[in-house]
């Protein structure tokens, strides 16, 4: 991974944008993991529900991995870090 060398200037449009995409990330990260113990509760009350909320937490670590890897690519975009 190479790293700038020189300063990385923001402006405040860039910070605001760059925050507003990390609050979309945790918001959508809590909302896989939300998925994840609804999931879980509901086949520990329910177990006939098992094969269909099996479906529910097989998708999940994919999503949280999808919206990781969008904002890291953003990230690295916005303070010109590249990977090589």
């Amino acid at each position: 991974m190479q790293m700038p060398t020189e300063p990385v200037v923001l402006n405040t449009g860039q910070i605001e944008e760059l925050n507003h995409k990390l609050s979309t990330l945790r918001h959508d990260i809590n909302g896989h993991l939300a998925l994840i113990m609804a999931a879980t509760e509901l086949i520990r009350h329910k177990p006939a529900t098992a094969e269909r909320m099996f479906q529910t937490l097989v998708e999940q670590p994919q999503r949280i991995t999808t919206a990781m890897a969008k904002f890291s690519a953003e990230f690295e975009q916005t303070f010109g870090i590249t990977r090589g």
